[in-house]
């Protein structure tokens, strides 16, 4: 069982522990956040704050239920009921359905609390877990795109009832088949 929390002052120094220990486990798939991102995490972390507070995006955790970070998942450039989804996975999590409960229940969140009616997503080529969490959440490929200067796909996902309705699947056990990485 996971749990998604929203970020929080006193996340800070778990969370730039978990962005440290799962560095270049990221940098397999997405770009490195650079040395000045963790040099100045303090700072990121008050900024990625504000930015919640005013509502132009919605940063999570998501924990086990010991309250250890497993990975991220955010909403970010929300605006006009529209947001871009992003999310990251830590080595240990991943492979065991983490990422795709977490965009499940992102995808809950974003339309039950936050709001928002559709969510859009980018991914590479070259990172199929990835495209495979984003297909078995619902989102469809709607066209081609560069990420980072390497060939990707975006995504969209139209929110509507169902994602604020019960779901039982939503607290069943993760899909040990799939997992991803991403923002």
């Amino acid at each position: 069982m996971l749990t998604l929390e929203r970020l929080r002052p006193g996340h800070a120094d778990a969370l730039l522990a978990f962005e440290r220990e799962n560095r270049q486990w990221f940098t397999r798939t997405i770009s490195d956040r650079g040395d000045a991102y963790f040099a100045g995490f303090a700072e990121v972390h008050r900024a990625r704050l504000a930015e919640q507070d005013a509502g132009a995006c919605h940063f999570h955790l998501v924990l086990d239920t010991g309250g250890t970070i497993l990975g991220r998942v955010n909403l970010v450039d929300v605006a006009d009921g529209s947001a871009e989804l992003g999310y990251r996975v830590g080595e240990r999590a991943a492979g065991r359905g983490v990422a795709t409960a977490a965009v499940r229940e992102v995808c809950r969140l974003a339309a039950a609390a936050y709001g928002l009616r559709q969510l859009t997503a980018v991914t590479t080529l070259d990172n199929p877990a990835s495209r495979t969490v984003l297909a078995r959440n619902g989102f469809a490929v709607t066209g081609e795109v560069s990420v980072t200067g390497r060939p990707g796909l975006r995504f969209l996902r139209v929110l509507g009832p169902r994602d604020t309705a019960p779901d039982p699947e939503r607290d069943a056990a993760p899909d040990p088949e799939a997992d991803g990485q991403g923002r």
